[in-house]
């Protein structure tokens, strides 16, 4: 097999450029199209959004700019639920919104990610950049197992996009 057949496993990367920054970073083995599409689209979504074990109940999309979502997911037996309005779409190039963690017990904050896909030589670079309105929200959300949350849901659309492929 010739170097350029042979798969290899990504990894995410978390790093934190600003008090208020949270940045995630992961390559695919596919097409930008097909990972923006993988992310566009609730049939997909429901499919791999979460981490190991997470359900859905409601996956609601209006996918335009100014259209909400809001995921209703099952993980480890809680229901929780994160929502967001779509701020800018640019098929298959990039993605803004705002995402809330909807739990009034933490004070559901906002924050605002910016999705890039860059492809180079059929992988995709998916850089994810989190926005929050303060470092104590920041700090929070890094302190609740995001890194890992992150890492198991990004590794489950690897595996969609190897089955999409």
């Amino acid at each position: 097999m010739s170097a350029s057949n042979v798969k290899t496993k990504h990894s995410l990367i978390v790093t934190t450029p600003s008090d208020l920054e949270i940045v995630l970073t992961r390559v695919f083995d596919a097409p930008r199209r097909l990972v923006f599409e993988a992310m566009s689209k609730p049939e997909h979504i429901m499919r791999w959004w979460g981490p190991r074990g997470t359900t859905f109940s409601a996956c609601e999309m209006d996918f335009r700019p100014g259209g909400a979502w809001r995921f209703v997911t099952n993980a480890c037996g809680a229901e929780v639920v994160f929502k967001g309005v779509y701020m800018e779409i640019v098929p298959p190039e990039r993605l803004v919104s705002t995402e809330c963690f909807d739990d009034p017990s933490v004070g559901s904050p906002e924050w605002t990610s910016t999705v890039t896909f860059e492809e180079h030589d059929g992988q995709t670079t998916l850089t994810s950049r989190v926005l929050h309105k303060s470092i104590e929200n920041r700090n929070g959300h890094l302190g609740s197992g995001m890194e890992k949350g992150a890492g198991e849901t990004f590794d489950r659309l690897s595996e969609l996009l190897e089955r999409m492929a």
